[in-house]
């Protein structure tokens, strides 16, 4: 994969792609060229039988200080004040959030510094989240008269209704340790430990089953939205294919037979 200057890319021999927002002077706002950039990324690497987990990171002081206000500053030059390029904006930002559930590889945020607004909605986007104790995280549209309406989506998502309406009304931030027990990072661990942590939790999931990994988290985003009976019609249905995958018998004939198994990703 090529890298680029805005966006960084490393793929390492076991499978794990490590992208990392490279707009440092800019907080890794989420520019419209940030925002192309990652669309292809994954687009490319949902595809890619070469990678097998995402790693995204960044550089510098801040994980990612969501929409880039200057820019969109800049569209309100327009006849209509800007509601045409504010909508194209809202909408290629909205695809990548989506493109990062949607695609079959776990992504795994790798935050450093602070993630606010459409960073933080950046983070809780990703399969899973480990952190920098440092970090913080923030909503703060309410300080600039803009309600993080968009971001709240995936926010919402992960974390219960009043703690993600505390962020959002106050638009506090809020640490490393306190975003953990709320759920909206899995861990937060010493910087020093950051990168080593984040890669070993890759690699342990680089070792399994590809086509596994893409049938569960695919399952687990489409089931999350039904009712009860209907979500477990859907899994045992799931569940009933995935028996009949080949790396279920290779897994479970491994466990019988008290050896590794042998994946084929199919």
């Amino acid at each position: 994969m090529q890298d680029s200057q805005i966006l960084l890319s490393d793929l390492s021999e076991t499978g794990v792609l490590r992208l990392t927002l490279n707009g440092p002077k800019r907080r890794n706002a989420l520019s419209e060229a940030m925002l192309t950039a990652l669309s292809a990324a994954f687009e490319t690497a949902g595809s890619s039988p070469d990678v097998r987990v995402i790693i995204l990171a960044a550089n510098g002081p801040a994980f990612c200080a969501g929409h880039d206000l200057k820019e969109l500053t800049a569209g309100r030059q327009a006849g209509d004040r800007g509601k045409a390029y504010f909508a194209k904006i809202m909408a290629m930002c909205s695809g990548v959030m989506q493109s990062i559930v949607a695609c079959p590889k776990p992504v795994i945020a790798e935050v450093t510094g602070i993630a606010t607004a459409a960073g933080c909605q950046l983070v809780a986007s990703c399969d899973l989240a480990v952190t920098a104790s440092t970090a913080q995280f923030s909503k703060p549209g309410v300080h600039i008269g803009l309600f993080c309406s968009t971001p709240m989506v995936a926010f919402s998502r992960n974390v219960s209704n009043k703690h993600a309406m505390e962020m959002l009304l106050t638009g506090d931030m809020t640490s490393a340790e306190r975003a953990a027990e709320i759920g909206l990072v899995n861990r937060a661990v010493a910087p020093e430990a950051l990168q080593a942590r984040t890669a070993e939790m890759a690699a342990k999931i680089a070792s399994k089953s590809s086509m596994t990994l893409a049938t569960g988290k695919r399952a687990f985003y489409k089931q999350s939205t039904m009712p009860l009976a209907e979500a477990y019609d859907y899994a045992s249905s799931v569940m009933v294919e995935n028996m009949l995958a080949r790396d279920a018998e290779e897994g479970i004939g491994a466990f019988i037979e008290k050896r590794a198994p042998q994946w084929r990703d199919q």
